[in-house]
């Protein structure tokens, strides 16, 4: 058993791992250190599970397709002067096995065991399946 705990968040406003990546490069989603963050309004009870090993899991139209390593949390004061969590990812996006995902509103936590695992280095190029054909794939189980 891992002792690590990751998180699964939903994807707004991207439609593919592409527009992830996309985003990710633009100055709006990067710190002043340079790497891609993530704000979230909660921070994470579960701060030293995450921290040791953990990623964020990405839901695209409803099937999680990509992970990010978290690098770690910073406190990040919005324009509001409401205090919010940026989790600070890795720039390297991971390709992961579709697995469908129920719709939900923030994140969850997900127990490493349960993760999907990443595709090999050699299906990463591979031409995406058409989304429906994705989530049926993984429906029934293929991988």
């Amino acid at each position: 058993m891992e002792n690590y705990v990751n998180l699964v968040k939903l994807c707004v406003g991207a439609e593919a791992v592409d527009d992830l990546i996309a985003w990710q490069q633009s100055a709006r989603a990067k710190g002043p250190d340079g790497l891609p963050r993530h704000i979230t309004r909660m921070w994470p009870r579960r701060e030293t599970e995450l921290l040791a090993g953990g990623s964020i899991y990405w839901v695209f139209k409803g099937t999680i397709l990509a992970r990010q390593k978290i690098l770690r949390l910073d406190e990040a004061t919005g324009a509001d002067g409401v205090s919010r969590c940026a989790l600070v990812l890795d720039p390297e996006v991971h390709r992961t096995e579709a697995v469908p995902r129920r719709p939900f509103q923030g994140w969850r936590y997900l127990p490493a065991e349960d993760s999907p695992r990443d595709l090999p280095e050699s299906r990463t190029a591979d031409d995406q399946l058409p989304m429906d054909l994705e989530l049926a794939l993984a429906e029934i189980g293929v991988r």
